[in-house]
């Protein structure tokens, strides 16, 4: 067999390898579940304009797999961060993250990991200018991770994100008419 030859098998066995790893998908590579980070469908979330509400994004990370908190124990970790694409006139405030849980683990003992595991909540606050024309409007974006079992880290990941607002104005408040100032029914 000649050199050539030799290298265009390698490489048809490099290249089916790569399709059976491919076919294999996400959730199964070499019998490992893989990490991820899912998103539950939001609730449509009614703000009035020009006042801030608050709306809560559920996410779920797949057992026995940890991702960074926003805040990670050290400024090497990848932190988990929620960016938004936001409609014109919209303004986002604080977006709110949880608390994350201090555990070790074997890759680092004797450290302390700031970690979010199972389900956790991010709260975005969202702020219509007064000027919003009422109606419903999607916001768009992508939330930043890095997952972590308990032996190693992978690359970071983004996962879409995207909900909907219904924008509404704000009620009347109808006052009282003005009282007379006469007392009725004096004879």
């Amino acid at each position: 067999m000649t050199l050539r030859m030799a290298a265009k098998n390698i490489a048809s066995l490099v290249l089916t390898a790569g399709l059976f790893v491919g076919a294999l998908g996400q959730d199964d590579f070499a019998g490992k579940k893989a990490p991820s980070v899912t998103m539950t469908p939001a609730e449509l979330t009614t703000v009035i304009r020009g006042t801030e509400t608050p709306v809560t994004l559920h996410f779920h990370i797949n057992s026995g797999f940890h991702i960074n908190s926003n805040k990670p124990s050290e400024e090497y970790l990848i932190p988990t961060e929620l960016k938004l694409d936001v409609p014109t006139d919209i303004v986002v405030g604080k977006i709110g993250y949880p608390e994350g849980e201090s555990m070790s683990f074997s890759f680092a003992p004797d450290e302390k990991l700031s970690v979010y595991s199972g389900a956790f909540d991010v709260a975005v606050g969202v702020r219509p200018l007064s000027t919003v024309v009422p109606g419903k409007y999607e916001f768009r974006g992508r939330l930043r991770y890095q997952a972590c079992d308990k032996a190693s880290c992978y690359p970071p990941k983004t996962l879409p994100v995207s909900f909907e607002i219904k924008v509404v104005k704000a009620a009347v408040v109808k006052k009282n008419p003005a009282q007379s100032p006469h007392i009725h029914g004096q004879g």
